[in-house]
């Protein structure tokens, strides 16, 4: 009687992912946990698990200040009170109607008036405090009035800062470009190996960061009277950075169809 030749078996190799039970369910008789120890998943699971990629992204923006503030003081002490109102208002009105004329907005003008005694004399004091949002309209007026008037007219030196809604915005800016970043990265990581990215599944900012002007600036504001207009802008920029953390599925390319 003959035996029957049993088929040849095959032997196959299937990958499947493996998850970290993390000391669940490989406990020893001893009640001790196996550290790193993992099972696969079965067939079913392995078909329904999601395939993920990680990845992390930096950006750092900045925004120069959108607004400057500069002061312009008028004074004049004489003996007789109209005589000191008269000196005062006269240049006032000058430096008001040159704003008007440069295009400066009335909104942007706020004028304060101080009288008082001094001695035997009458002091009177006048501020004209203007608000720029274009810094070269603002050089081309300083520079006007200091060759039109006299010693007696004082402008200080431009103060430059940003409204509370720039750097709300440049908060987000950060934010943002940091995840385009990362997904950029998931991006390029997944055309590498021959995959598509899905949609993303965790967005995390894992850190922010602001600061104003340049590390080397600190020793320089010391000085900031001595600062140039360009110095003075670049000590009052706003740098904001931003790193998040994302996770995004993982989906197989899709094989196109043969037409017949």
């Amino acid at each position: 009687m003959s035996l029957q030749r049993a088929p040849q078996s095959r032997v196959f190799l299937e990958l499947v992912p493996w998850v970290d039970r993390d000391r669940e369910n490989n406990l020893l008789s001893g009640g001790e946990t196996l550290p790193g120890l993992r099972r696969p998943l079965s067939s079913a699971q392995a078909q329904t698990a999601t395939r993920e990629v990680h990845v992390s992204g930096t950006a750092e923006v900045s925004a120069r200040p959108d607004r400057a503030h500069v002061a312009v003081r008028v004074s004049s002490t004489k003996e007789a009170a109209a005589e000191a109102k008269k000196s005062v208002c006269r240049r006032l009105d000058y430096i008001t109607q040159s704003l008007q004329q440069q295009g400066v907005q009335s909104e942007n003008v706020t004028v304060t008036k101080d009288f008082k005694r001094v001695e035997n004399a009458y002091h009177m004091e006048a501020e004209v405090c203007i608000t720029f949002t274009e810094f070269g309209q603002m050089q081309n007026i300083c520079n006007f009035l200091v060759e039109k008037l006299d010693s007696s007219v004082v402008i200080s030196q431009p103060q430059f800062y940003h409204t509370p809604g720039s750097v709300e915005n440049l908060r987000r800016q950060a934010c943002l470009v940091a995840v385009e970043n990362a997904w950029r990265k998931a991006q390029e990581v997944c055309n590498f190996i021959g995959q598509t990215l899905g949609k993303p599944l965790l967005i995390k900012e894992e850190e922010t960061k602001e600061w104003e002007g340049q590390v080397d600036d600190h020793q320089s504001s010391r000085l900031s009277s001595s600062l140039t207009v360009q110095q003075k802008i670049k000590s009052a920029t706003i740098h904001a950075a931003s790193k998040v953390f994302i996770t995004f599925e993982v989906k197989g390319r899709e094989k196109k169809k043969k037409t017949v």
